[in-house]
């Protein structure tokens, strides 16, 4: 999908927000006040025709882009042992994100919490406008109406997704909330039956979608995104049997191959759309507020403009330094990979010729169309991770030296330039489940690891390892009681905000 759709679809969706508070005002009384004034769009009037039911289903996309742009990251890749960030004495202003990294977090960090939970509520709203209207479109094919629903209930499902690994059960909302008064929730629903919901959307979803769209429609869910989340959902449940059959079906995508740099040109922009890609978030650097920043958030911020080579901004400050590499992920990397350079640098070199020792997240940097806006997209699923988790799901259901699931992880070792995994090396079922390092490296900084280490069972016992190297390394600004995980921290709390509004139940802490 063009990224250039998501400026018209944030006005449209700001009238549609307007359009519902005038139908609830309006609907107070039986007097005049009753009448609906011809100049204004309410929700009946305001969905009638094909395009404007587009709109909206575009808006969904936008949520999911606001997330990408932050909180996905923070929480998935700083919460891991993956990455951490540079402290910056000048500007502690973004103290909070440092608080998700040292597990100090708690209910009061509405800015960062509130701003992942309100993100994910907001594009599940959006979905629900479209899934409850959808049906009183005039002219819209049947085709292109189970596309839409399709769209919005993957997109839905992805929200809900991420809020259950997160924060466990939450409101389960799925239809809009017709009036102030209907505004408070029935409560937390369990994580089963959040995620129950987020199977019955993607199953759903997969039989709408189609495989494949055009460039122009580009970006969009397909069929194939739906089953890798779905197979996603069945392996956090344990259900490896069901999560292969889905795997299984995944088709039409290859690794891209024949080059050292093939890895690379996976996500360089100039080569969007391509056979790996399954689901990206998509960025138009061209168009201002439409691309994305990623080289910028994640370069050194005493970089100066040396990383990102944008000549009109020459000192980052406190909106740079974050999701930077830890030293326990550059050591993950064998000797040889060729994924290492591509995904990060160890520092970088100053004006004065001297190499400044700070980490930093490469993969996104491949220039910028505006000053602080690039073209890149930010993957969501890559053939690679489907590769990865066939692998995982034939160990769990018996291991087999040398089998089909020492094929496909070798297909992607060999990618990186590396040897087979050979059975000597994984000689039973529980030495292959080093799998998991070869999905860090593989799908490093693209918010994979933290659901990876909750799925391995061993996030406690290696984010408590990380934090006691981060501690020696870092003894002058990490704060006392920083990296004490247990098992209740490995579940985030519920914003304060939501808590005392809607009377839920908080996580213990």
């Amino acid at each position: 999908m063009e990224a250039t759709k998501y400026k018209i679809n944030r006005k449209t969706f700001s009238k549609v927000l307007t359009a519902l508070v005038l139908a609830v005002i309006c609907g107070c009384s039986d007097s005049f006040l009753d009448l609906e004034p011809e100049t204004f769009l309410n929700e009946q009037s305001f969905f009638d025709t094909p395009t404007q039911i587009e709109q909206t289903v575009n808006a969904s996309y936008r949520s999911l882009r606001n997330l990408t742009d932050l909180e996905y990251w923070v929480f998935s890749e700083m919460r891991s042992d993956n990455t951490n960030f540079q402290f910056f004495e000048a500007d502690r202003g973004e103290e909070n994100r440092g608080l998700v990294d040292y597990f100090l977090i708690d209910a009061s960090h509405d800015r960062s919490m509130g701003g992942l939970w309100n993100k994910s509520y907001d594009g599940i709203a959006r979905c629900n406008i479209v899934i409850e209207n959808v049906d009183n479109i005039q002219g819209l094919e049947d085709d292109q109406k189970n596309q839409y629903i399709g769209e919005v209930k993957f997109l839905r499902a992805l929200f809900y997704y991420n809020l259950a690994l997160q924060f466990g059960g939450v409101p389960l909302e799925l239809r809009t909330t017709p009036s102030p008064e209907d505004a408070s929730t029935e409560g937390r629903a369990s994580r089963d039956a959040v995620f129950q919901s987020v199977v019955d959307d993607l199953l759903e979803a997969a039989d709408l979608l189609p495989d494949s769209y055009d460039d122009f429609e580009r970006g969009r869910a397909t069929s194939g995104a739906a089953k890798t989340l779905l197979a996603k959902v069945y392996m956090v449940q344990e259900n490896y049997a069901e999560a292969l059959n889905v795997l299984n079906t995944i088709s039409g995508y290859s690794l891209l191959t024949g080059s050292p740099t093939s890895y690379q040109d996976v996500f360089d922009p100039a080569n969007k759309g391509n056979s790996e890609i399954i689901f990206d978030v998509q960025y138009l650097g061209s168009e201002e507020g439409l691309g994305s920043n990623f080289m910028y958030q994640f370069a050194p911020n005493n970089s100066g403009n040396i990383v990102t080579g944008d000549p009109q901004i020459l000192n980052l400050g406190g909106g740079s330094g974050w999701n930077t590499p830890t030293q326990d992920m550059m050591r993950a990397y064998e000797p040889g990979d060729l994924r290492m350079d591509i995904s990060m640098q160890p520092g970088f070199t100053d004006n004065d010729g001297n190499f400044v020792d700070q980490p930093y997240v490469s993969k996104y940097n491949f220039g910028f169309e505006l000053s602080g806006s690039t073209n890149v997209n930010f993957p969501v699923f890559r053939y690679a991770d489907v590769l990865l988790m066939r692998a995982e799901c034939l160990n769990e259901q018996g291991y087999v030296a040398g089998g089909e699931a020492f094929d496909l992880v070798n297909q992607i070792r060999n990618r990186a330039g590396l040897a087979d995994l050979t059975p000597s090396e994984a000689p039973n079922q529980q030495d292959f489940r080093a799998i998991f390092k070869e999905r860090r490296v593989e799908l490093a900084f693209e918010n994979h690891r933290w659901y990876d280490l909750l799925r391995s069972g061993e996030a406690v016992s290696i984010m408590n390892a990380h934090g006691q190297e981060e501690i020696q390394l870092r003894a002058n600004i990490i704060p006392s009681g920083a990296y004490q995980v247990n098992e209740n921290k490995l579940l985030l709390p519920i914003p304060q905000r939501e808590v005392t509004i809607d009377n839920l139940e908080q996580n213990p802490q």
